[in-house]
């Protein structure tokens, strides 16, 4: 009987999305416990500065789209609120966390090897250089110790 009045209570068209909601709520309560389990300073001494500050962004944006959501509850518009503001406050934080974390992992330049690759590339023999390396081909074809192939008869 307590589950035929609990179906009645809201349309059959939204059982789905409660569904979704009531699922999500469980996930985001798991969460809040792990992180609610240690005490903040030893987690923040765990991270380093930059993971500080996203762990209090996302805490700090959390909780003002919680708020958010409480006004749509009570029925306020958050649009006409302080709320929205402090969000996108919080939001353009975030997109400079991003973008520092954006330039650490971007591809950087080694100045040496980009050095050695341009002068291998435009490598042009000095004379002095071309003339030692004529000088040990005839060097290494004249050497006594070193057997000479035989040339084949011409007929």
């Amino acid at each position: 009987m307590a589950a035929d009045s609990r179906t009645e209570d809201y349309p059959h068209e939204i059982d789905e999305q409660l569904t979704g909601f009531d699922s999500s709520v469980s996930s985001v309560k798991t969460m809040l416990e792990k992180l609610m389990s240690m005490p903040r300073n030893e987690l923040l001494q765990k991270l380093d500065p930059l993971d500080q500050a996203k762990l209090d962004l996302m805490s700090a944006y959390t909780l003002n789209s919680l708020f958010w959501m409480y006004l749509v509850a009570q029925g306020v518009n958050p649009r006409e609120h302080g709320i929205k503001q402090e969000l996108e406050r919080i939001r353009m934080y975030m997109n400079k966390v991003r973008e520092i974390t954006d330039k650490k992992k971007a591809a950087r330049l080694d100045k040496g090897a980009a050095a050695r690759f341009v002068r291998s590339a435009l490598y042009e023999p000095d004379e002095r250089d071309s003339k030692k390396k004529t000088a040990s081909k005839k060097a290494a074809d004249t050497t006594p110790g070193t057997p000479r192939a035989k040339r084949p008869k011409q007929s």
